[in-house]
């Protein structure tokens, strides 16, 4: 049973991050001590330092080797079934299915366990749960984020490469001129978008390789195979060096958000209507998801459970940061993150007691 010194813990683990983000609004709405170009700048610098250097600091702390694959498959089945839902609905909607393929998928799956999950589950089913939401935060870290990340650059590239190159064009009216004119302005359609997709990935691949986010899910799997394989430790110089920028890459996280807030008309920043559905899509879909997933995967007590809680942990500030660094809908994944903190105990309180019934 929960106590409520469980509750403080909780709770201690989440004000700090409010704490930061107040701190940031106020600097930016009443003190304006912060330029467009500076907010820009600090979230471009938790994007690319903070959070690949937290990535690689969880990746690297977990066991590889004692990973509960049913509880894993679970988790990615879950987000399998969203992301095709997701899609299913882009098409149907006239709107631009890639935006809202990645905003769905961050709000519905993608949870910030590693603040919130990890004492309210500890509280809930013991240290084995903590541990368990533990490899979900890691594999969330190496596939999901660099996935979102995917996504993101696959968008970018698609909106820069909708009109192609003239030289490319021109090549390909040679070759069709001797063809009807119906069957040629076909064939070179099909070719240019063949050559279009070609080279969005092309540009996508080259984006991703630079990404430090890669490079630190990458060695942090590679060194946790290695330190736990073999019982090794990194030396404590390259540990401190690591751990001083990680430990504050959620704080720097929610300070970006607050700037973020600031700049907006109003702290909902997408209007009341969208936060509505982000909360639907976050603490009713998500969980309705996993709930199929761990039956179709076969889960029972305490790992059944521990699924279903923690997909109805609040959003992710991760996902805000890429939002934010590739503005694709940052005002509804903000408002995902504001609100979804100050409601989370309450509901995930919800869930423990209708699973204990």
């Amino acid at each position: 049973m929960i106590s409520l010194l469980d509750v403080y813990h909780v709770l201690a683990a989440t004000i700090p991050l409010y704490f930061a983000m107040i701190l940031a609004y106020v600097s930016l709405k009443w003190w304006k001590l912060f330029s467009a170009d500076q907010c820009s700048g600090i979230n471009k610098f938790v994007a690319k330092f903070s959070i690949p250097l937290l990535s690689f600091s969880v990746i690297s702390a977990n066991n590889p080797y004692q990973m509960d694959l049913k509880l894993i498959l679970a988790d990615g089945l879950q987000k399998l079934l969203a992301f095709l839902l997701l899609v299913i609905l882009a098409k149907i909607s006239s709107r631009g299915h890639t935006d809202w393929v990645i905003t769905g998928l961050s709000l519905s799956t993608l949870p910030n366990t590693l603040i919130v999950g990890i004492p309210l589950l500890r509280a809930m089913y013991g240290n084995k749960a903590s541990a368990l939401l533990s490899q979900i935060v890691v594999m969330q870290s190496l596939v999901w984020y660099n996935l979102l990340l995917f996504l993101f650059e696959f968008r970018a590239a698609e909106t820069a490469s909708e009109t192609p190159p003239l030289e490319v064009t021109g090549e390909l009216e040679a070759p069709q001129e001797a063809q009807p004119k119906a069957v040629g302005e076909e064939a070179k359609a099909r070719t240019l978008r063949k050559m279009n997709t070609k080279l969005i990935l092309m540009t996508v691949g080259r984006k991703l390789v630079r990404n430090p986010n890669t490079h630190a899910t990458l060695i942090g799997l590679i060194w946790a195979v290695i330190s736990f394989r073999w019982r090794v430790k990194l030396p404590l110089i390259v540990n401190n060096s690591i751990s001083i920028l990680s430990d504050g890459g959620l704080g720097m996280a929610m300070f970006s958000l607050g700037l973020f807030m600031a700049s907006q008309p109003s702290i909902i920043a997408c209007g009341t209507r969208k936060a509505a559905l982000a909360m639907g899509i976050k603490f009713l879909v998500g969980p309705a998801l996993m709930v199929v997933s761990s039956y179709a995967i076969g889960l029972k007590s305490i790992l059944f459970k521990v699924a279903i809680v923690q997909a109805a942990l609040p959003q992710g500030i991760v996902p805000f940061v890429f939002a934010k660094e590739y503005n694709v809908h940052p005002d509804i994944l903000s408002t995902g993150v504001i609100f979804g903190m100050l409601i989370a105990l309450p509901i995930a309180l919800a869930y423990y007691f209708l699973l204990g019934l």
